[in-house]
């Protein structure tokens, strides 16, 4: 099985005719995802990619069955985008934009509290289930099916971790990209609870940043539950300086709070294994006992 996407996942692509529209939709179809149309006001009724173009994505539902979209518009409009995909009906909503205004983005967490719609991003690579269905930027060229899950607001430390698993021979359930804004849609503890319930993810990955409260958020939630699979943490930024943002947006330790060494004193006290580096990821996992 999976999380939130699978082989009957059914996309379209809010932006398809730009550059990067393009190439990341054709790169989807060509690993063999289901992409079904593209949104384009003013120029619906026309194809792209042998993909039929629709004004809107109420349109664009009705008429292939979509019910998920990748959003790949410039900031600006990303918020509207998300939003007419939420006010749709789409199940879930991936959004690789980044720099996407935070009064915007407050907008759109108005609109998914109103909805059952799951957002992921923005400023995020996407959402993999290898072998099934791809909705992003990520690489391919590493991803095997198998049962470990990934949740990350790393995109280049996702890549590296996805590779050194599928080399040990640990494949993937799912692998999420949460983002790495402030404010984004599904978080680790949205991504714990689903893998907690996958039958076919065995262990869990969690790759961290300096930052917010995610990490914090999903230690409180494994100490609360009895997850029952292993999970692994990387939380990268030890050694960042205080008051300096990191590249992310998200990824801002201000006066000590937030900072690499409380998140992992507290996922290490919730029974997490802390991995040190992304080499150490993989041996992690097999050294993790199982939850009682």
């Amino acid at each position: 099985m999976s999380i939130f996407v699978n082989a009957d996942t059914r996309v379209i692509v809010q932006g398809m005719t730009g550059r990067a529209g393009t190439f990341y939709t054709d790169q989807a179809m060509r690993y063999g995802a289901t992409y079904v149309g593209g949104v384009r006001p003013g120029k619906g009724g026309r194809r792209h990619l042998d993909l039929p173009l629709f004004n809107s994505v109420s349109e664009a539902v009705e008429g292939t069955g979509a019910n998920a979209s990748l959003v790949i518009v410039p900031a600006p409009f990303a918020a509207n985008a998300m939003i007419e995909a939420i006010e749709a009906g789409i199940g879930v909503v991936v959004c690789v934009t980044e720099r996407v205004p935070q009064h915007d983005m407050a907008r759109v967490k108005a609109a998914l509290r109103q909805s059952d719609t799951m957002l992921i991003g923005p400023n995020s690579q996407g959402i993999l289930t290898p072998g099934q269905c791809k909705i992003g930027v990520m690489p391919t060229v590493d991803a095997k099916p198998g049962n470990i899950g990934i949740a990350s607001r790393s995109a280049s430390l996702t890549s590296e971790i996805l590779a050194q698993c599928s080399k040990a021979g640990l494949g993937q359930s799912t692998t999420v990209g949460i983002g790495g804004d402030t404010l984004h849609g599904v978080d680790f503890v949205d991504c714990l609870k689903r893998f907690k319930d996958d039958p076919e993810t065995e262990a869990v990955v969690l790759v961290g940043e300096i930052g917010g409260r995610e990490e914090e958020e999903a230690a409180a939630y494994l100490k609360s539950v009895n997850f029952g699979k292993p999970v692994v943490a990387l939380v990268v930024g030890r050694h960042a300086p205080e008051g300096r943002r990191m590249g992310h947006a998200g990824t801002l330790s201000t006066f000590g709070l937030a900072s690499a060494a409380e998140k992992i004193d507290v996922l290490r006290d919730a029974g997490v294994a802390i991995a040190n580096t992304a080499d150490d990821v993989v041996a992690a996992i097999g050294t993790v006992p199982v939850p009682a």
